[in-house]
């Protein structure tokens, strides 16, 4: 794998929407020839229409704007947005549109989970952040806590590349032909920096396990300290094996989660894990401050990724997904104080004694939602050789 990674690039991490938005704005607003911009969820708010603004005046004066969303995800955007940016000439389409109502069928869960941007083959942005206001939901879930990337460099090549092929993948399943043409921008791969970084998608094609690979090709070879924080997280068999047997042979290993979630029944499925972990010596933060979608991971002070990717059945099974993975000590050192700087400010770390005095009602619960999942992630088209078990942890490590 160390072999796949790139060096000379300048990678600048940025920290939530509050980072991240200004970031990307000014961008937009200095394209000279294309854009492509990928996003899950494309929110009616405040930052939604200042996206738009900036794609419909790049299109103005001649930047090719490609915009593709999520059927599901963006539901909206048809009503929203489309018809303003059709107006200003940004070519924008759906990722699998939502007819009707959700049937949860295995096509139906390959959404388009990626947070990419790419101007004129010379900048990206990759990360986990959504096209959405970080003060939206909930007061006590304000604001969202995320991590994306600016990148720079020679890995702009397979970033663009996957970029336009998404493009040309959705055009051609819309049936928009003049959509499909030969890219404006020829991708910047000149050295900026010195920085070492490979870019990984997950599909249902040539990608299937490309990032779940990265994460276990890491994660065996750690020696000293993993930090994982993820929305969504319920590792399977090879994830689970690889960290127990990490903890086994005295790596530290410390998990953020969500304290405050969006989704309660990928919540509860994960809290069945709980227990096992803690006895492994694993420590588990829940992150309560507010809203956590955070996808990222440091491990022995040198490697990291930040992307879209959760590590449950869904991102890791299902979906298409984007992440960055980093050699390189300052930006790994750079996002684990930003981590541990969370950690202080807005996490409580769950001892064993807390977890063992639950309820049986409330452990029933948490083991309800693990069957529900479970069963979807089946009915979806997954059989046992693919599924993410809570019990897999207490098998042995090969």
């Amino acid at each position: 794998m160390a072999g796949d990674f790139l060096s000379g690039n300048r990678l600048t991490l940025l920290n939530s929407g509050q980072e991240y938005f200004p970031a990307l704005l000014a961008a937009l607003e200095a394209a000279q020839t294309e854009i492509y911009l990928e996003s899950y969820i494309f929110a009616d708010d405040e930052i939604g229409h200042e996206v738009t603004g900036a794609l419909c005046r790049a299109a103005s004066r001649g930047v090719q704007v490609n915009v593709t969303v999520d059927g599901f995800g963006a539901r909206n955007f048809a009503t929203d947005f489309l018809p303003r940016m059709t107006a200003a000439g940004v070519r924008a389409m759906s990722y699998r549109p939502e007819i009707g109502r959700f049937h949860l069928r295995r096509h139906r869960l390959r959404r388009l989970h990626r947070k990419l941007v790419v101007i004129d083959g010379r900048l990206a942005f990759v990360g986990g952040i959504n096209i959405i206001d970080d003060n939206s939901g909930p007061l006590d879930m304000r604001p969202h806590y995320d991590y994306a990337v600016r990148v720079e460099g020679p890995v702009l090549g397979p970033i663009h590349h996957a970029a336009r092929r998404m493009w040309e993948i959705v055009s051609w399943a819309n049936f928009k032909r003049r959509y499909r043409q030969a890219p404006v921008a020829t991708p910047c791969c000149e050295p900026l920096g010195e920085q070492a970084a490979a870019f990984r998608i997950r599909d249902n094609i040539r990608h299937r396990n490309d990032i779940l690979h990265a994460y276990l090709a890491a994660i065996e070879g750690a020696r000293e300290e993993i930090l994982i924080a993820n929305a969504y997280f319920l590792p399977g068999v090879r994830f689970g094996r690889a960290l127990y047997a990490a903890a086994k042979r005295g790596v530290r290993i410390t998990v953020l989660l969500q304290g405050k979630s969006d989704h309660r029944l990928l919540r509860y499925a994960t809290q069945t894990l709980y227990a096992t972990a803690l006895a492994a010596g694993i420590r588990i933060f829940e992150y309560e401050r507010s809203f956590m979608h955070a996808k990222v991971a440091v491990i022995d002070g040198h490697w990291a990724t930040v992307g879209s990717s959760n590590i449950d059945p869904f991102s890791l099974l299902v979906a298409k997904e984007a992440n960055l993975f980093v050699d390189d000590s300052r930006f790994a050192g750079q996002l684990k104080a930003s981590l541990h700087q969370a950690m202080d400010r807005g996490a409580r770390e769950l001892l064993a004694e807390e977890v063992s005095r639950k309820p049986w009602r409330v452990r029933l619960l948490h083991w309800l939602a693990y069957g529900l999942v479970r069963a979807m992630v089946g009915i979806a088209g997954y059989g046992q050789r693919h599924w993410y078990a809570a019990d897999a942890s207490r098998e042995e490590t090969p």
